[in-house]
């Protein structure tokens, strides 16, 4: 029995005619190698599964081959082609930064580089997933990279381009590897069936490369897990089934029963689609996805972006003729919110059933009407009717003995109310005027109303707040930090109290200073107190603006000397300095040594 290879391995592109999707880097590469202007370095950039480092090994067996073709293709018959192809090439290194990401791998590689090829022309070092080196290991390449020996070419793949160092970019000649289309894809994988003899729908196929959303190896996978499911037959209901996807003919219902304001046959069609196991987030995702696509249809010069099984592309279409922008666009934000709020929600069926009623009712609660000014919500708005008072009787106060006496004119004051908007009972009139007269002593001062009495006060109080606000200077300062320290001493918070004390107190400005702390341990101390030490300040000072903040400033006389191992270098020269012999010896043979 022979052994079982996946498909991803098996079916690997072996020259860059069969690399599917990225033409735009292989047409590059054969010219450059047809016209013998490779560079020495190359980054090759892009998602998982799309081809970099199969495009980097066929680039390395390429310019190694000894009889390349017109077209600048390797011949896959020479020995240098052979060799590579069963993986005995002592002209190609692959390195996986992933797990060798240290200096030390780095210069093992510059160590390797040194050596010249024994056959072919050139060596060819790949580097995947480059972008986990670490910074120091970068910095060990960066050397190399830029002047490497005519024979070496590196080449580095990654899918984080901006993790790269920039001086590592500027070294090396970039290629941007795609996405390869679900058209490409779906191409791939009839080629592969065929080869294979699977029977295959095409409508399957599409499914698969939706899934695999551009990655080539992901497809391949899926391919080979379905096959395996199935026994060998594709169609797209086993796929469905075995990638847990929900066919679009279920949202096609859900629409239709949505816009003809049928909540009971959403509900029901809802709790199908639940006992089929499928996660509510996961049909909140796969609804707006649908509602998209039926927006995206709306404009035929859109009709290309829709991403969609051929079998159902007519359908959406249709449904996009009976369907309304605005009722689509709120649908969409009825389920975005929905879908954000769902990890939250406690009972995760009753948030997406809310969800369904509100899209169920969505075509009623968008009543809309056709304006001057264009389209806006129908608004029912009530009759305006007058408030109406009663006519007071008036009643003059009666004056004490001695202000009876001496009063004088009488002072009438006429108040006319303004109607207001209010129901009018039938024992009320619709307007009054009130009339009072209040008699005014010559002798004694007017009676002072009591809001005149609280402004007067108020304003008083700010003036005293005023005069009896002090300056923030030195003096004060201290006076207002010790007081606090002394608080903190009755409250026995000994540890708070030897912080403040070891403190530093700055003016920066009249409302505000600064507190140094020498240790991170006293700044601590200090920023726990904030809230009362704030409001002791402020109290003090009487200022409600006054702040501080706190500033950590390490003495230089606390720091303890750390003792550290000799580099290299100063090993050897305190080996010359105790052996004068080795030095000699040095010279004499003019050894250059490696530190």
């Amino acid at each position: 029995m022979d052994r079982f290879i996946v498909s991803a391995r098996k079916y690997r592109p072996q020259d860059f005619s069969s690399v599917v999707g990225q033409s735009h880097i292989t047409t590059t590469l054969k010219n450059a190698i047809r016209n013998n202007q490779l560079a020495h370095a190359f980054l090759f950039c892009g998602p998982r599964g799309v081809g970099k480092t199969t495009c980097a090994r066929i680039l390395a067996k390429t310019i190694n081959c000894e009889n390349r073709n017109a077209d600048g293709e390797a011949c896959n018959k020479c020995n240098s082609c052979v060799s590579f192809n069963e993986g005995t090439s002592l002209n190609i290194h692959e390195l996986d930064a992933a797990s060798n990401n240290s200096v030390d791998d780095i210069r093992t590689l510059v160590e390797q580089v040194r050596f010249a090829p024994q056959a072919g022309k050139y060596k060819v070092y790949i580097i995947d997933e480059v972008h986990m080196l670490s910074a120091s290991a970068f910095n060990a390449f960066l050397k190399t990279l830029e002047e490497p020996p005519p024979y070496a070419i590196f080449i580095l793949a990654t899918t984080e381009k901006h993790k790269i160092l920039p001086t590592i970019l500027s070294r090396c000649q970039i290629f941007d590897f795609k996405r390869i289309t679900i058209h490409d894809t779906v191409e791939h994988l009839q080629e592969i069936c065929g080869k294979e003899e699977i029977k295959s729908d095409k409508a399957a196929l599409q499914v698969i490369a939706q899934k695999s959303e551009g990655c080539m190896r992901d497809a391949l996978s899926i391919l080979d897990k379905i096959v395996s499911f199935t026994n060998g037959e594709l169609n797209y209901q086993n796929t469905l089934e075995h990638l847990n996807i929900l066919d679009d003919e279920y949202y096609f219902r859900l629409m239709d029963a949505m816009q003809a304001q049928d909540l009971a046959g959403a509900m029901l069609l809802y709790d199908e689609i639940n006992r089929k196991g499928f996660e509510g987030d996961m049909v909140l995702n796969g609804f707006a996805e649908f509602i998209r696509n039926i927006l995206v249809c709306k404009d035929e010069k859109l009709a290309t972006l829709l991403e969609a099984v051929e079998n159902f592309k007519e359908r959406y279409i249709a449904t996009a003729k009976k369907s309304d922008a605005s009722y689509l666009i709120s649908a969409l934000n009825i389920l975005n919110e929905s879908e954000i709020n769902y990890k939250a929600a406690r009972n995760k069926r009753l948030h997406l059933e809310l969800a369904l009623i509100r899209l169920t009712y969505l075509a009623q609660a968008l009543n809309l009407a056709e304006t001057d000014s264009g389209v806006a919500k129908k608004k029912a708005v009530d009759k305006v009717k007058p408030v109406s008072f009663r006519q007071i009787a008036f009643v003059e106060a009666p004056l004490p003995p001695l202000q009876k006496a001496a009063a004088g004119p009488k002072l009438t004051v006429e108040t006319s109310l303004i109607p207001v908007e209010r129901p009018e009972p039938d024992n009320l009139h619709a307007h009054s005027t009130v009339t009072a007269t209040v008699s005014q002593p010559t002798t004694a001062p007017a009676p002072t109303l009591g809001a005149l009495l609280k402004i007067r006060k108020q304003v008083a109080e700010q003036q005293k707040q005023v005069i009896d606000k002090r300056n923030l200077d030195a003096a004060h300062l201290r006076t207002a930090w010790d007081e606090y320290i002394a608080k903190l001493t009755s409250q026995k918070n000994h540890s708070a109290v030897s912080s403040f004390r070891d403190a530093e107190l700055r003016i920066i400005d009249e409302h505000c200073f600064s507190i140094v702390s020498s240790n991170n341990i006293q700044q601590k101390f200090i920023e726990q107190e904030r809230g009362m030490l704030v409001e002791h300040m402020q109290q003090f000072f009487n200022d409600r603006s006054l702040n501080y903040q706190v500033v950590l400033e390490e003495k230089a006389g606390d720091q303890e000397p750390v003792e550290r191992p000799l580099n290299t270098r100063e090993q050897f020269l305190k080996m010359a300095e105790a052996y004068p012999l080795v030095k000699e010896l040095k010279d004499r043979l003019r050894l250059e040594l490696d530190y």
